[in-house]
């Protein structure tokens, strides 16, 4: 069993009973699901670039990505229905808590001048959006062998009823969030 995992089970739960005063476990907020995504819209002409991205996703996640296609061709973007334009991962379980914990406390004390995450990323119903703007952070990725600075974003998917509960469970998760 992860760290993480172990942490929620042992002290979160109880903390989140006692502060948000809920009568029944089922009531108590839980990460759900974990997904990243990855878009590569300057490498749908090149399929070796598009290839290594998909290679760095799935070396950051421990886990094969989807390739996402268009649906629709747009004209504006050089976009023809059918060409791959991202990649997303969705970890649950064991996978998940273990990216969480490595997310962060190995990852996120790598980004160059970090002042903490902005805690206004939340979309109302407890879920949480967090944008990574090179994948360099992660030690999985080797930098000489990277072709391109790529983003990813991060979706962390709770079964928290509003943001204040999600909130306070990422928060005793360990994410470091500015102080407001």
């Amino acid at each position: 069993m992860s760290r993480l995992k172990e942490l929620y089970d042992g002290e979160i739960k109880s903390s989140l009973t006692t502060k948000f005063g809920y009568s029944n476990t089922m009531q108590i907020p839980k990460l759900e699901k974990i997904v990243l995504n990855m878009r590569f819209g300057d490498c749908k002409d090149n399929p070796k670039q598009m290839e290594s991205a998909v290679g760095e996703l799935a070396l950051i996640s421990g886990q094969k990505p989807l390739v996402i296609k268009a649906k629709k061709s747009v004209s504006n973007f050089k976009l023809r229905q059918g060409m791959n334009i991202a990649a997303k991962v969705t970890l649950r379980g064991e996978r998940m808590y273990e990216f969480a914990d490595r997310l962060l406390n190995i990852a996120i004390p790598r980004i160059r001048d970090f002042r903490g995450i902005n805690p206004k990323s939340f979309d109302g119903r407890g879920n949480f959006s967090l944008g990574i703007k090179e994948q360099l952070i992660f030690p999985e990725i080797d930098y000489d062998k990277i072709e391109k600075l790529r983003g990813l974003d991060v979706m962390f998917v709770t079964t928290a009823n509003t943001d204040e509960e999600g909130y306070e469970l990422l928060k005793q998760l360990g994410m470091p969030f500015k102080q407001a």
